[in-house]
Formats: structure tokens, sequence, C-alpha cells
């Protein structure tokens, strides 16, 4: 009876997980079919960053529940095919805390550099970063694929195994390198999101008026920033979580596992996105006016 009750217990999760996944995927799908319908958004540096996290986060959100799935029926597919969801959601683990940093760097430019803003925050400008970024997001995969390659024969892509990440470190090093490089970048994102915030926090006690609101309003954006990247860093020790709980008890770990998977990975991709939407006067107004159909006026 035990065993028909945990078989229950996960078909529940699983359809639990696909439930959320539908909704934030509706409510981020949302967001940026906002974006693409007014001109100032599109040619606004912070509101180009803005939908490359929700971009970001839907693709990413796609290729982990592909990846969920495919291991929860213990459906085997070929490894090249395998290969190319592990390169997607390895890279883009990182574009969207690495863009959430440039979007702190942009607050800190408007408020204090604002001479040089639309020199520097400009369409072309958010083209190079959004470059930039994905060449940094891709180097951790880049260095487990040199790996990877150089430890397999090429006849291995043609090979068909059940997909998981953790099927290109073969080595109990590479784990720990992959831990190191994550730390190590998010070490360096914290770094500026403190350096962004203590700049604006020093401008925000000299300014008056207007501007006072304005700076106040970039250090809660800047904020706002750093508890996303915080919950992205309890991500990073969600492994070692589990690795410790599964020597205990392993009903305990999947459902350590499966509360980690909803609040760590899923919630943060949609809520924050959406938090950070409502909070832009611009950005909600428009929302609500297409919430409505139109009916909204200002």
């Amino acid at each position: 009876m035990s065993v028909g009750f945990s078989a229950k217990n996960l078909n529940l999760q699983a359809v639990i997980v696909q439930v959320l996944i539908a909704v934030f995927l509706s409510i981020n799908l949302f967001l940026i079919s906002t974006f693409f319908r007014r001109e100032v958004f599109y040619t606004t540096m912070r509101y180009i960053l803005f939908v490359v996290t929700l971009l970001s986060d839907c693709l990413f959100l796609i290729m982990a529940d592909s990846l969920l799935l495919l291991s929860y029926f213990g459906f085997a597919i070929h490894m090249w095919l395998c290969l190319i969801l592990y390169i997607i959601l390895s890279v883009y683990s990182f574009v969207t805390p690495l863009t959430l940093t440039a979007m702190s760097l942009e607050r800190y430019v408007a408020i204090c550099m604002p001479l040089r803003h639309a020199e520097l925050c400009n369409t072309r400008g958010a083209l190079k970063l959004i470059f930039i970024i994905h060449s940094i997001s891709a180097v951790p995969c880049t260095v487990n694929l040199c790996i990877f390659s150089a430890a397999v024969s090429f006849s291995i892509y043609t090979q068909s195994r059940v997909c998981s990440v953790e099927t290109f470190l073969l080595f109990s090093w590479q784990g720990h390198l992959r831990s190191a490089i994550s730390q190590f970048y998010f070490l360096i994102i914290f770094t500026i999101i403190v350096f962004s915030y203590v700049k604006i926090l020093k401008v925000a006690k000299t300014a008056s008026g207007e501007n006072k609101k304005s700076t106040w309003k970039g250090l809660r954006t800047v904020i706002l920033h750093g508890f996303q990247l915080l919950l992205g860093l309890i991500q990073l020790w969600c492994g070692f979580i589990e690795a410790a709980v599964l020597k205990v008890n392993l009903t305990v770990y999947i459902n350590v596992r499966y509360f980690n998977y909803v609040m760590f990975f899923l919630a943060p991709r949609c809520l924050s996105p959406l938090i950070y939407g409502l909070r832009d006067e611009l950005f909600y107004q428009a929302l609500k006016s297409y919430a409505l159909c139109g009916l909204h006026k200002k």
C-alpha cells in the first residue's frame, strides 16, 4: 500500500508542476506580448533587458519541464538531442541573473551618471550587452562539454539514454567545478549589485524633490534584483541539501526535491518578473489596458 501511495503522490506532484508551469508561462507570455505592442518598450534598454529575462525564463521552463517529463516517464532519447537540451538549460540558467545584474547597472547609470545614460543605455548598447551576457553564460557549459567530449567517443552521441544534466558529469570533480564556477559568478554578481545599491543610496541621500523620488524608486528596483538573485543563490545550495537528505531517507528526499523545484526553480522565474512589471508605472498601465481589452483609459 505504501508503494501505491507514493506513486499517487508522485503523480499528483507531476500534475501540480504542469499546472504551475502552464500558469507561469501564460503570465510571462502576456508580459512579453505587452512589450511588443508599444514602441517605447522595445526602444528602451531597461525594457529590452526585462523582456530578455522573460524570454530566458520561458525557454528555461519549457526545456526544464521537457527534461523532467522525459526523466519521469523513463523515455530514452538520442544523446545529441540530450546535448542540445543540456546546452540550453546550462546557458539560460545564467542568462537571467546576469541580465538582472545588467538592469541594476542600467539603474546605476541612469541615477548616478544621468548625462551619459542616453549614450550608454540605448538600443545598440542593449543588443551588445545581450550578446555579452549570452557569451559569459555559455562559458560553464563550454568547459563541461570540452571535458565530456575529450573523455567519450563520438559514437556515444548516436546512443539513446534517459536524459539528465548529470549525464554530462562523468567525474565527481566536475560537479565541484560546476558548483565553483556558479558560486564565482554569483560572487561577481553580488558585488555588482551591492556596488549599484551603495552608489544609488549615496545619491538618494543628497537628492531632492522629483529626483529623490526617482532615485529611491531605482534603489528599490536594485533591492528587488538582489532578492531575485538571492533565490538563485539558494538554488545552488539545493543540490547539497538534497544530497545530504538522500543519505537519510528516500521519501523525505523526494519531497524536499519537489519543494526546492517549485520554490527555487519555478516560482522565482515567474513571480519576480510579474512583480517587476507591476512596479513599473508605464508597463503597469499597458498591462492594465490590455488586460481589460482596451476599456481602461488613462
